[in-house]
């Protein structure tokens, strides 16, 4: 190579000058891949979890005997009759002419089957003030939300006339179209601002179109490829709409990331006087080697989440295991493709208000400068003061709990339906999420079976552990029975499990347990919620272990640092307790709640503990592995240790900030919707973020580092034999002659 130039080692070196050299042919790669993967993925179509893989334990033994029968459960509807004051009663004529107006008004409307009336059922309360009208829609239960207005609008009709009454209706099909018709809208204006919201923040951060519009491209291609593999690998491991959610979301995060790290070292060696080739090889062997390190972390990261054999937890790692790979090649590839056919183009766009700042060699962030000051003159004070504010935010992550949120918890009362949840349960306990008890017979009608399932129903009550009434559905053709049993306990989920085990551990081996050839698990939303937990509690310490060991080897091999290996994880983890700290003291104990819009709702949605820890985990290696990179390039150039943190430090400040603020803004987004386990996930996923990039970034990691001095590149001899996956990351490597010291020896780290 000419002009001084070097055959320089590492993949993102070698991919982006092969891009660099081949531009054309790296873009229209990059395009037919994209278009190819949109193709496949539309013409292979999405297979998504099916309800019997959701979990394992009885909830999935419920599920696959309701799948192997063919039993298509229809959407159950319910309609409160409830006295407003104390003189009516049940048995009283204007309440009796008003159930009967119900039952002729629903069923006029063609949409419902199987009207019961309370007076047939014996769904009337204790007190006489309710009784329920139940039925069944009519077609699938996943379109029941699609039909179940006119049904809706028949009871309101009948609200009208009966003023002394409170007639409402809740069930499958009216909660779902209410919360399609409020929170609908709401999470696709989520998902569609993250994108103005991002391209605004990197305006602001380039002050030109062009500039801003590069990271923004990448991450948006990267998100459509990765949705076409999505449908391509959904036919092997199935996927989800959630799982849809999260990899738009890490998409973005990390596409738009990649895209700055790499775009502002490049505009960086410019500015400091090379051209525009020289620049792009710098940037190459330098950012993005730090891309593809951090993008394998991630990678890693998000491969924990197929050990909790939870399929949705499964689906989530996949889809953004694919989403970081798809958005890091990318990265090495065409971005330096791109950015040698703009050249001086990229900044095309000025925005006028916006100057941009020209920065020289010695023109670093003020600010961070300043901190840097203080932090490197008392690093032991800086050390305790930080890592103790940090624990102090984490204690109470101690007292976290977890379950399922209930319908009061997820929206508060905000929605009239929440209301009669509460009413419906507050009337008859438990009646709105009843256990659901499938029991599968050789012969369901046999006199045993029979006499096992009557026995059921009188000792779930008498046992406490409902107040009944429980109620049997045969379906005679497939020999399967449902058994409806309201627990007591209603909403409370903790009292509800109580009721549950008695059911489990006592009720069910007394009785239905005594027949031979029955099985008989029990489902429900209560059911669900703990075999969910036993689950995600027995995945927690093989995730955990897995995330943890491999981020550590990646490390030590990247950096070949014991040293580094252990701070980075030691950092990582900190970073993980403070956002729960923060996840338990806002929704669990409600500190500072109405500040995010929140409320404390006591307790923390069972799935986001473990999808916050190996999402975090991930993503706060861009900043750490970024900012640990440039620290070492400046140790490879001869600095000295403390110089070259504050020079790593300072010098991505800039880039570090912007990434930061576009994750914390995309994320906030989340933050601000009305479901309360969305607004935990916003929160959380913010919170870290900006903790990460600041206090542990800015403060600790400098701060540690300068405690350790030269330890921090300290690799034991036995060590030595590990695959090198160092390689010149210097700008004097890559444009010139290698860094030498005092004595003309060349800097090793």
């Amino acid at each position: 190579m000419g002009n001084g130039e070097t055959r320089v080692r590492g993949l993102a070196a070698r991919a982006g000058g092969w891009s660099a050299r081949h531009r054309w042919a790296a873009v229209g790669i990059w395009v037919l891949f994209v278009v190819l993967a949109m193709g496949l993925g539309s013409a292979a179509g999405r297979v998504d979890v099916k309800d019997s893989d959701q979990l394992k334990g009885e909830t999935h033994t419920a599920a696959r005997i309701i799948e192997d029968a063919g039993i298509e459960e229809p959407a159950s509807e319910t309609v409160l009759i409830q006295a407003k004051g104390e003189g009516l009663r049940a048995t009283d004529p204007e309440f009796r002419d008003a159930v009967a107006a119900v039952v002729r008004a629903v069923g006029k409307t063609g949409e419902v089957t199987d009207v019961t009336s309370p007076y047939d059922a014996k769904t009337i309360s204790k007190d006489g003030r309710s009784a329920l009208v139940q039925f069944d829609m009519r077609g699938e239960s996943d379109t029941a939300g699609e039909r179940v207005e006119p049904v809706l609008k028949a009871v309101e009709d009948v609200q009208r006339e009966y003023g002394s009454l409170r007639i409402e209706e809740i069930g499958g099909a009216s909660m779902m179209k209410t919360f399609d018709d409020a929170f609908g809208d709401d999470f696709k204006k989520a998902e569609y601002s993250a994108v103005p919201v991002a391209l605004g923040i990197l305006l602001i951060a380039f002050g030109a179109l062009v500039a801003a519009l590069l990271p923004v491209a990448l991450a948006v291609t990267a998100i459509m490829a990765t949705m076409g593999l999505m449908g391509v690998v959904s036919h092997v491991m199935p996927m989800s709409e959630t799982a849809n959610s999260v990899m738009l979301l890490v998409g973005l995060a990390v596409g738009v990331d990649y895209c700055l790290f790499y775009l502002r070292r490049e505009r960086e060696e410019r500015e400091a006087g090379r051209d525009a080739q020289t620049a792009l090889r710098i940037a190459a062997a330098t950012s993005g080697r730090a891309i593809v390190v951090s993008g394998v972390t991630v990678c890693v990261a998000m491969a924990g989440m197929l050990f909790t054999g939870l399929a949705e937890f499964e689906a989530m790692g996949l889809a953004s295991l694919m989403v970081v790979a798809v958005a890091m090649v990318g990265s090495v590839t065409v971005l330096p493709a791109l950015l040698s056919l703009l050249g001086e183009r990229v900044e095309k766009g000025r925005i006028p208000f916006l100057r941009r700042r020209k920065r020289g060699a010695g023109q670093d962030s003020r600010f961070w400068t300043a901190v840097l000051r203080r932090v490197l003159a008392r690093p032991v004070v800086s050390v305790v003061v930080a890592a103790g504010a940090l624990l102090a935010i984490a204690a109470p992550a101690l007292g976290m709990k977890t379950q399922q949120l209930t319908l009061d918890q997820e929206f508060g009362d905000s929605l009239p339906i929440v209301q009669t949840y509460n009413r419906l349960n507050e009337a008859f306990p438990g009646g709105s999420e009843p256990a659901e008890v499938v029991v599968k017979a050789d012969d369901i009608n046999a006199p045993e079976v029979q006499s096992a399932l009557a026995d059921f129903r009188a000792r779930a009550i008498s046992s406490g552990a409902s107040r009944g009434p429980v109620e049997i559905r045969l379906h005679d053709a497939q020999d399967v029975a449902f058994v409806y049993v309201p627990l007591v306990g209603g909403s409370d989920l903790d009292q509800a499990g109580v009721s549950l085990d008695k059911l489990r551990d006592e009720v069910r081996p007394a009785t239905l347990g005594r027949v031979d050839g029955v099985e008989a698990p029990i489902t429900g939303q209560v059911a669900g919620s703990k075999d969910f937990n036993d689950q995600l509690a027995g995945a927690v310490v093989p995730v955990f272990a897995f995330v943890v060991v491999f981020a550590f080897a990646l490390m030590l091999l990247s950096f070949r640092s014991l040293t580094i290996a252990v701070t980075s994880i030691a950092l990582n983890l900190l970073s993980v307790g403070a956002a729960y700290g923060i996840l338990v003291g806002v929704f669990q104990h409600g500190w500072g709640a109405s500040l995010v819009g929140a409320e404390g709702v006591g307790a923390i949605i069972t799935w986001l503990p473990l999808f916050l820890f190996v999402i975090l985990f991930g993503l706060s290696m861009d900043y750490h592995v970024f900012v640990v990179s440039r620290i070492r390039e400046a140790r490879l150039r001869g600095m000295e240790t403390k110089d070259a943190i504050r020079h790593g430090v300072v010098t991505t400040a800039g880039v570090v900030t912007s990434a930061a603020v576009i994750m914390v803004a995309v994320f906030a987004i989340f933050g601000t919707l009305s479901m309360q386990s969305m607004k935990q996930m916003g929160v959380g996923l913010a919170a870290a973020v900006l903790i990460d990039a600041t206090i542990i970034r800015g403060v600790l990691l400098p701060a540690v580092m300068a405690l350790l001095g030269e330890r921090n590149w300290y690799l034991p001899k036995w060590l030595h034999r590990l695959p090198d996956l160092t390689h010149d990351e210097t700008p004097q490597a890559i444009a010139g002659p290698a860094a030498r010291d005092d004595e003309g020896e060349p800097v090793r780290v």
